[in-house]
């Protein structure tokens, strides 16, 4: 080996190979020089080199005037064992151990006196290892002082590792002769037995040199010592202490090694810097001043970066400046070597990190007009991405700190609040994003819920949650599937279940605790397959910022914690997407599901106060509570739930819940169409939650969602970026329902029917693929003329000094002229065209039109218009009315019908108390084509919205169109009922058959400009109710107050979308507008969110 190798500082890897080399090196020279050091030892192994020993150590030291003592005249068995780490002893059950051990020095070594070996016969010594004694001992002993150097045979021991060594003294021959592997000794026991002499005690320090020559005679005799020329050479031979060969090997391994250590010290000071650090070392057993391998922790001699170089690639997701060029680790999450990019495993910001380019975030905003896709991406590949429980005012109060998300706000398309559907929970929320559909279409009505049918209870940590039967609709992978296109989903609440027989191509089940980083580099690694493998649609689920919003509530320093890190995740991947070359090809929309409110133990209904310990139900507990009967499926649809709404109705002054039988829940919530909801739920106020009692609360002084989805608080987030987005764009709120076809023009799918309104976000897309049309009526219109039929008595007592009795059918007979100057101030947006299957005539009067309807006898809308300076009459028009001779007479036209009647009567479509001229034409308004069936409770609303609301309205917006009239829905689907239906579920009053609605719409509209008036609009914008029509008004607890305290409190509850209302009554709303059809549809879905103070 040569030195440049081992200060080669360039290649640490030659120098560790040459330290190698030496230590290997070292330890073969060592274990060389001992062996050779053995190996000239004196080995009493063998018969022939034992004789030879014995004879040259007793000659010298009979020269030397120092014989034995006659009790060591054996003294071939007083011989030096080597020491081992435990000492050993003979041992033989036939030997007594008569004798003390002598003191002596550590050094001393063991002899066996010849009292010592008085084995009867056939018996055997072993040699056995005691962990007291420090060398290997024979029982009895000679005096060292005596004995001392007169032997120095050694009987050699095995090494450690091999056979058990036992050296056997067999005393066979009578005559008390011992035999050591051959050799025949004779004691001095057996030669005194022998000469019938007694036996002597030796002393120490006594010399009895009379008895010399005979014990050295009567040794030698029996000995048989060999060949002669091994004789002779020994003699001839000079005499070498054997310690003399253990302190030569002894001297020259230290040499060897001071040698050799000084070769690694003093030749590798050039290196030292490179050997202190892990980089390129990673998890391999080489010597330096410090190691990276998994031992070193235990050992304490890890690098100063074994941490960071080699342990924390394995835990972390990102690149740093340390991490730049690093060797490449078969257990790292990313890669930051040189040749990631090539490997296609960097980091996702290897880029901004080691390659010195701006991150997706330091970069101005793009202008992306047009796709910039890699090569095999023939359609933009579109991702949605949740971040659950992300309220929208997060992004408005700490958007500073979220830079990420900032900037997509900023250069994407973005709106303020998105508004989630009822209730504002995660499994609701998140299945009709992908399917456009309220929870009552697609099933999922809550993440706990009962189904009576299946008699099933469905929740998160259940089994029931993947069978597929609780899914409704389709969501948009299997749409995709349907179309071939591959979907991949991680994460997405019902893209682990087989739903309708199909799972998404790639999908994952859900595992909370499957680390961010790793959910978002799964997408990205999905994004590089093959083109025939690779998804064209991709969902991405995040927890948070919802855990933290449980945890500590909306207004806590976790949640800004939280927000942080899902922006790093976002900006992850967008930094990935940036490395891929996709970040102006992938078409990105990031949404949450719900907002996050903050809860307080005060602010908890607990129903036992009010019912007492009941025992018989059972309640969802929360902001959206349900109750139903313990007993299920049995009494589920027999409970008496109306009972139990009643006496829970109006208990005490400024209630925070309100009982609803489902049907008379805001129709805006579209939560009454399922079995699944229970017919009893409580609408609560903002804060506040119910459970039964307080054992069942949850989230009692933590943050919770689930209220009324217009409160500002559980608005949700959405922001759209990329090519088929528009760039830095702020639009109006919607509804999530409204996604699914977003997300349908983007990968350029027919969608599959949901509740959406197909082309209602086309204001949102850079270039808009589908072009919405206005539906067109079912059945044209009828004409209306006037007979020639006398007028016949309706049974009304009105006073002719409020009203001139007036020849209706000549004021009426209009010409076309008249007609259109009354259609631009009374329909300024066009009329209402209508969608269901009814024969329907246009009535115009001078300040109103209708269209009534000769199915259900009364008209289906009127319209009129406020102007600001309007003012209305005070007069009661109740028992007014004039026979519409245009209009075949009806009984339910005569006053005569509802006198009498407890709770029946009727009421104006078109207000009489209007006064826009002479007492002619306002009188109008008493015809019998504008009135409907009203429960006289009703009357209340609807008398103070047309005499007080309507006029502070005007005065408020500049003017207003009133388009109003009846609702049937009587299934409570929010569809308008067909004539079937309606005639299933008509009343009999006076043997008369007759309809009363269960809702009234109103729809206003005025100008956005209030500087413009109705007739002058641009920008319209407008207002639209749905009121239930109810026998009594506890839904307000109105009782004893007046109207201005508690009616539009009312409206405001039951507010609605164009769109709802269209859906409810069959009609269809500002088709004669001229500004595109997408606007229009936009202007239909919109609806105001409720600030938490109104």
């Amino acid at each position: 080996m040569s030195s440049s190798t081992l200060t080669d500082a360039k290649d640490p890897a030659k120098v560790e190979g040459g330290e190698r080399m030496i230590v290997i090196y070292s330890l073969i020279l060592v274990l060389g020089t001992v062996s050779l050091a053995q190996s000239r030892r004196p080995n009493i192994r063998t018969r022939d080199t034992l004789s030879v020993l014995i004879t040259r150590n007793w000659e010298q030291e009979k020269k030397k005037g120092r014989f034995p003592p006659p009790r060591c005249a054996l003294s071939p068995l007083c011989l030096s064992i080597p020491k081992r780490r435990g000492p050993s002893r003979l041992h033989s059950p036939a030997f007594e151990k008569p004798h003390r051990r002598a003191a002596s020095s550590p050094s001393t070594r063991s002899i066996l006196g010849p009292h010592d070996l008085m084995p009867s016969a056939d018996h055997t010594l072993q040699f056995q290892t005691s962990p007291r004694r420090e060398a290997t001992q024979v029982s009895g002993r000679c005096p060292r002082r005596e004995v001392g150097k007169a032997w120095r045979g050694r009987l050699k021991t095995r090494p450690r590792g091999g056979p058990k060594i036992t050296d056997t003294l067999s005393a066979r021959n009578q005559t008390g002769s011992q035999i050591i592997r051959g050799v025949e000794l004779l004691s001095p026991h057996s030669q005194r037995r022998a000469a019938g002499a007694q036996p002597r005690v030796w002393r120490r320090g006594a010399a009895e040199a009379s008895g010399e020559p005979q014990a050295a005679a009567s040794l030698l005799a029996p000995m048989d010592l060999g060949e002669e020329p091994l004789e002779k050479a020994a003699r001839a031979r000079p005499a070498k202490d054997p310690n003399t060969y253990k302190v030569l090997s002894l001297v020259l391994s230290v040499c060897v090694l001071t040698t050799i250590l000084g070769c690694i010290f003093g030749l590798k000071p050039s290196c030292a810097k490179e050997i202190k650090s892990c980089k390129g070392r990673c998890f391999e057993r080489t010597f330096g001043n410090c190691r990276c391998d998994v031992a070193c922790v235990d050992l304490g001699n890890c690098c100063l970066d074994y941490q960071e170089t080699c342990i924390e690639p394995e835990r972390i997701w990102t690149c740093s400046k340390f991490r730049c060029g690093e060797k490449r680790l078969s257990r790292s999450l990313c890669s930051c070597s040189d040749d990631c990019k090539d490997k296609g495993d960097c980091c996702v910001n290897h880029g901004s990190v080691c390659r010195g380019e701006k991150s997706w975030a330091e970069e101005e905003c793009d202008s992306i007009d047009e796709p910039q896709c890699p090569a095999g991406f023939e359609t933009p590949p579109t991702l949605l991405f949740s971040l659950d429980g992300f309220r929208a005012e997060y992004l408005h109060t700490w958007g500073g700190l979220l830079p990420v998300i900032s900037k997509l706000k900023t250069c994407g398309t973005y709106t303020k609040n998105l508004r989630p559907v009822y209730p504002t929970k995660t499994f609701p929320n998140h299945y009709s994003i992908v399917t456009g559909l309220y929870p009552e279409s697609h099933g999922i009505i809550d993440n706990k819920m009962y189904d009576p049918q299946m008699n099933a209870h469905f929740a998160l940590k259940s089994k029931e949650k993947f069978n597929p039967e609780w899914y409704k609709g389709e969501p948009i992978w299997l749409t995709a599937k349907h179309q071939g296109l591959k979907t991949g989903t991680f994460f997405w609440p019902g893209s682990d279940v087989k739903i309708n027989g199909i799972f998404p191509d790639i999908y994952k089940i859900y595992n909370g605790s499957v680390p961010f980083e790793e959910r978002i580099l799964a997408v990205l690694k999905w994004l590089q397959l093959p083109k025939d493998e690779r998804p064209h649609f991709y969902t991405l689920y995040l927890e948070e910022p919802d855990s933290s919003g449980h945890s500590y509530g909306p207004v806590s320093s976790e949640v800004i914690r939280a927000l942080q890190r899902v922006d790093n995740m976002v900006g992850m991947l967008m930094d990935g997407l940036k490395e891929l070359n996709l970040h102006r090809c992938l078409n990105l929309i990031l949404i949450s599901d719900h907002g996050m409110e903050q809860g307080s133990c005060k602010k908890y209904v607990y129903l036992n106060k009010y019912l007492g310990d009941i025992k018989d139900v059972k309640v969802v507990y929360g902001p959206a509570a349900r109750l139903r009967p313990s007993d299920v499926p049995d009494k589920y649809y027999s409970f008496d739930y109306e009972d139990i709404a009643k006496n829970l109705s109006c208990q005490e002054p400024n209630q925070h819940f309100k009982p609803y039988l489902k049907q008379f829940l805001p129709k805006r919530l579209h939560f009454a169409k399922s079995d699944r909801i229970e017919p009893l739920t409580f609408y609560l106020d903002p804060q506040w939650q119910l459970a039964l009692n307080p054992s069942e609360r949850k989230y009692c002084g933590s943050g919770f969602h689930g209220s009324d989805n217009a409160f500002s608080n559980m608005q949700a987030l959405f922001i759209g970026y990329g090519p088929g987005f528009k760039h830095s764009t702020e639009v109006d709120s919607f509804e999530n329902v409204e996604v699914y076809n977003l997300m349908c023009d983007l990968l350029n799918l027919t969608p599959a029917p949901n509740n959406g309104t197909h082309g209602s976000l086309n204001h949102l897309l850079s270039n808009p693929v589908y072009t919405p049309k206005h539906p067109k009526e079912v059945r044209s219109l009828v004409q209306c003329p006037f007979p020639r039929a006398p007028r016949e008595s309706l049974d009304c007592s009105c006073d002719p000094s409020i009203l001139p009795i007036v020849d209706f059918q000549t004021q009426l007979n209009l010409t076309m002229a008249e007609e259109k100057a009354i259609k631009r101030g009374a329909l300024p947006y066009g009329r209402p065209r209508v969608l269901q299957n009814s024969t329907v005539c246009l009535l115009y009067q001078h300040q109103f039109v209708s269209g009534y309807s000769h199915d259900i006898l009364m008209p289906l809308w009127t319209s009129y218009t406020i102007d600001r300076n309007d003012s209305f009459f005070t007069e009661d028009f109740s028992n007014c009315l004039y026979q519409d001779l245009r209009i075949p007479l009806s009984p339910v036209h005569k006053c005569s019908f509802y006198k009498n009647n407890a709770k029946l009567s009727y009421g104006f479509l078109s207000p009489p108390q209007l006064h826009k001229g002479s007492s002619q034409v306002y009188s109008e308004a008493l015809l019998t084509t504008n009135i409907v069936p009203m429960y006289q409770s009703f009357q209340v609303i609807w008398h103070y919205l047309h005499g007080t609301l309507l006029q502070k309205y005007a005065e408020e917006r500049n003017g207003l169109n009133v388009v109003s009239g009846p609702v049937f829905d009587s299934d409570y689907d929010g569809r308008y009922d067909s004539l079937e239906t309606l005639k299933q579920n008509s009343k009999i009053i006076r043997k008369q058959e007759v309809l009363i609605p269960t809702h009234f719409f109103i729809v206003l509209t005025s100008c956005k400009n209030t500087s413009q008036t109705p007739l002058q609009c641009e920008n319209l914008d407008p207002l639209a109710f749905i009121l239930p029509h109810r026998t009594d008004n506890s839904e307000s607890c109105a009782h004893g107050q007046h109207e201005s305290l508690w009616v539009e409190e009312l409206l405001k509850l039951h507010r609605a979308r164009i769109t709802d209302v269209e859906h409810i009554t069959g009609l269809s709303f500002y088709q004669e507008r001229k500004e595109p059809i997408s606007d229009i549809l936009k202007l239909k879905t919109h609806l105001p969110t409720f600030n938490q103070e109104d």
